[in-house]
């Protein structure tokens, strides 16, 4: 079984047993805000079953229907997610808005506050435990399921303190309003995921991806690499693809470009972000790279050379040579 699965299932198999203790909490106190924490937790579970399945999927092979693989199913699950956070985060405020109108007693808030305090720092080390694997795995699922469980631990906290709050003070409508300001922390929780997944659905570009495959290619050129351009990355689960344009040596014959677009795949795949595919495209070099360009060899050299033309992501990411670029 893939660590993947394995960090899953704990969090599965942790949410469930938070989830009724917190609801043990709950009928011991009656509490509006433990409430809260413990509906939060259904959502944990709902969201972990959806995520196991989502991470099952995405270990798949590719097959016809699917020539990308099954990656793009994590974003999903992290949309889903994100939704089930969100309309628990309303639940919570029209639920608690009505309590904090109409009150009700609480009681053995101490025993509720410690079940809460303990389930609390569970979620944390299960979250950042699923953080950790989920950028280890390049697992958008773990790493979303990994924040939705610190989400958590941040509301059981905020709850502990509003429960040692209420039992200070004995202002009993502390609770309700507790759990009304939780709520909309969890909404905007839950706007968070949906807004990341719909990007990942959309192929929005992953600039921190992007700035790593520019470095490796920064600090690793060679001389016919001329210039690169026209770069964008995918990613789909735990692959990316990556296509560029590639000027090299208009000379050049097939092999000699064959043998160079071979050495950037290799590059990009043996300095270990992750597992990627490339699309690369050659383009024959102009005149007017000359200034830029590191073949001193070259016997058709047009104009002397100038100045390296440093690759970053602002440049790479244009559909132009590099001189085209200086135009502008």
């Amino acid at each position: 079984m893939s660590i993947k699965k394995k960090a899953i299932i704990l969090s599965l198999v942790v949410s469930i047993v938070l989830m009724l203790a917190k609801f043990t909490a709950y009928f011991i106190t009656g509490s509006n805000a433990i409430l809260t924490d413990a509906a939060e937790s259904i959502v944990n579970v709902i969201a972990g079953s959806f995520a196991f399945y989502s991470i099952y999927l995405s270990t798949q092979p590719r097959d016809e229907n699917h020539p990308y693989g099954h990656g793009k199913v994590e974003f999903f699950s992290v949309f889903v997610e994100g939704i089930l956070i969100f309309i628990a985060g309303i639940i919570i405020i029209f639920k608690s808005s009505y309590n904090l109108i109409y009150p009700h007693a609480v009681g053995q808030l101490l025993q509720g506050t410690l079940i809460i305090g303990i389930t609390g720092l569970i979620n944390m080390f299960v979250g950042l435990y699923l953080i950790k694997v989920g950028k280890d795995e390049h697992s958008v699922t773990l790493q979303a399921d990994g924040r939705h469980l610190l989400t958590d631990t941040y509301t059981s906290g905020g709850v502990v303190l509003g429960l040692i709050l209420i039992q200070l003070t004995n202002i009993i409508w502390l609770d309700s309003l507790l759990s009304v300001l939780v709520g909309f922390y969890i909404i905007y929780a839950g706007y968070k995921l949906v807004r990341g997944s719909v990007g990942g659905l959309m192929d929005e570009s992953d600039f921190t991806l992007l700035e790593e495959v520019v470095e490796v290619l920064q600090n690793n050129r060679h001389n016919p690499w001329i210039d690169v351009h026209n770069l964008r990355t995918q990613q789909y689960g735990p692959e990316f693809h990556v296509d560029c344009h590639v000027t090299l040596p208009y000379y050049f014959d097939l092999n000699q470009v064959h043998r160079e677009i071979s050495q950037i795949d290799e590059l990009i795949n043996k300095n270990g972000f992750r597992k990627a595919e490339l699309f690369i495209h050659a383009d024959p070099c102009l005149p007017a790279c000359c200034h830029y360009c590191h073949m001193s060899e070259c016997k058709v050299r047009a104009e002397a050379f100038k100045q390296e033309i440093t690759w970053t992501p602002e440049i790479v990411i244009k559909n132009k040579k590099h001189f085209e670029n200086e135009l502008l």
